[in-house]
């Protein structure tokens, strides 16, 4: 697994305009290829009038599905230099559809690529990206004399408290970094003198 990746912040639009052609850059993020999809559907019902509705995505930490199209504009002036962008800026789980609306003046195959892949630049920088870290799931499990400070504990020390049940023990859910296991079982061993319970589990993504 890779140990971060970077995605965008919010889905939105930005819209930039070359040679009296606009264009208009909707990216959003997605978590599946599926998800990817219905917001290109999306995005082509809602601009069915423009004169191209070009995409690209990359889903997987690992970048292991990458798509990309030209509808209709010359073969690898739109959509792989889309592509390329959201590679070139490590984005992952992310949509991005350029609708282009023609303003009368042809832009050349360079002058398109620079576009397309100009638009996916813009809109990134005025979306803004955040980046997700690979974690470890760990649960603590506490008495419930001591789980008020070891929270408080966990919170003060930027540790991410997933989740919190109460039954004859408390059990917190939390992420580790995995260089940081060790420590940490060293510190709730400290902490609880010994009576705390903590097991290891799968391994997550969560905001850097």
């Amino acid at each position: 697994m890779q140990d971060e990746y970077r995605t965008v912040a919010r889905a939105g639009v930005h819209e930039t305009e070359i040679n009296r052609s606009r264009f208009l850059c909707a990216l959003a993020p997605a978590a599946t290829e599926q998800e990817a999809q219905e917001f290109i559907a999306a995005v082509r019902k809602k601009h069915a009038d423009a004169t191209h509705n070009c995409f690209a995505y990359v889903i997987g930490a690992d970048a292991s599905i990458q798509k990309a199209a030209d509808d209709g504009e010359p073969g690898g002036t739109a959509g792989v230099p889309m592509l390329q962008m959201l590679l070139r800026r490590d984005m992952r789980y992310v949509v991005a559809v350029v609708t282009r609306y023609y303003g009368g003046v042809k832009l050349g195959a360079g002058g398109l690529i620079r576009a397309y892949g100009g638009a996916v630049g813009e809109a990134l920088d005025s979306l803004g990206t955040l980046t997700r870290r690979r974690f470890r799931l760990a649960t603590v499990t506490v008495d419930h004399q001591r789980a008020g400070k070891v929270q408080n504990d966990l919170r003060a020390t930027g540790r991410e408290v997933r989740d919190v049940r109460y039954g004859e023990e408390v059990t917190l859910e939390i992420g580790l970094p995995d260089a940081d296991v060790p420590a940490f079982r060293a510190w709730l061993a400290d902490t609880t003198a010994g009576t705390a319970g903590f097991e290891l589990g799968g391994e997550a993504y969560g905001d850097a």
